[in-house]
């Protein structure tokens, strides 16, 4: 049976990508309002009611006040916001990690900050594991494709090619460190150091172990097994080959997609290792997962309409 999809938000980056990825599918059939009706508080109202499914594609405070204008207990809804990744009753719509049969059954599904995905995907298996410790403040360092920081920040790069790095946050407390730590399980807020560069997608987060220094701490080879014993049945995040060149490259021409590659680096006595993922912001940080979602909370094949 066909289900309804309303994209509160369909005019930005994020929702724009959706429906790239639901166009065409018999599965969903897409409400759409005009942009006159897009501002009726009246027809948006309406839409938030009408539909089996609700991605909200706003900002933290809007995507609230669309929530509470929802009036029924059948509309399910997924929040690309970061309004409520650490808030009670929803759940984190990272289903590799809090698991597909609870994002399944989810009323409520926060899609994971770009940024976080990599770090959640890096982390919190390992510290599950034991492998390495919760209390360790851990530092985080990341690039992203300019296209995360919506229009105003993409108009800026586009306007002034002379920009190729722009570090922001540098007050800290970035909106994405208070679910990396939560996810993880960690007792220690970790240090953020997000950058954008002048790519239009694309993203790499790593994370420096001085494992020798860290108590309980496993080697570098044994992070990285467990790493992909732990996403072996996933078909969206696996482990990537160490180039032999010793680099990473993210180039600007890089098309879009939807994985997750993770790494794990070490040097030649394991006293020290770099977690690294590489994604595409765009997809498994933000449209391809909320996609993903959708299709397991509709009971379909969770990679359908993916870019993998």
């Amino acid at each position: 049976m066909t289900k309804t999809v309303f994209i509160d938000g369909a005019s930005g980056t994020t929702g724009l990508e959706i429906a790239e990825r639901l166009a065409g599918r018999r599965e969903f059939t897409l409400i759409a309002l005009d942009d006159a009706r897009r501002k009726d508080a009246a027809a948006r109202r309406e839409a938030l009611n009408d539909a089996d499914f609700v991605i909200l594609c706003l900002p933290d405070d809007a995507a609230r006040d669309a929530v509470a204008m929802i009036g029924n207990a059948r509309t399910r809804v997924i929040d690309a916001s970061t309004a409520h990744r650490v808030a009670p009753g929803w759940i984190y719509g990272f289903p590799e990690v809090s698991g597909h049969d609870a994002v399944a059954e989810a009323m409520r599904v926060s899609n994971p900050g770009c940024y976080s995905t990599g770090f959640i995907a890096l982390i919190a298996p390992l510290v599950r594991a034991g492998l390495l410790p919760a209390d360790w403040p851990y530092a985080c360092h990341a690039v992203s494709g300019y296209s995360g920081g919506g229009k105003a920040l993409i108009e800026r790069f586009e306007d002034d090619r002379d920009i190729a790095w722009r570090g922001y946050a540098l007050a800290l407390g970035h909106k994405h460190v208070p679910e990396m730590q939560a996810r993880c399980g960690l007792s220690v807020a970790p240090l953020f150091s997000p950058a954008v560069v002048a790519a239009h997608r694309g993203m790499v987060v790593e994370i420096p172990l001085p494992l020798q220094a860290m108590p309980g701490a496993s080697a570098p080879d044994a992070l990285r097994a467990a790493l992909a014993g732990f996403y072996a049945a996933s078909p969206v995040v696996s482990m990537g080959e160490a180039p032999a060149d010793g680099e990473m490259l993210l180039r600007a021409s890089d098309a879009g997609n939807d994985r997750l590659d993770l790494f794990v680096f070490g040097n030649a006595d394991g006293s020290q290792a770099r977690l690294v993922a590489r994604l595409d912001n765009l997809g498994k940080g933000a449209s391809g997962a909320c996609v993903q979602n959708l299709n397991i909370m509709a009971g379909l094949p969770e990679t359908a309409g993916l870019r993998l």
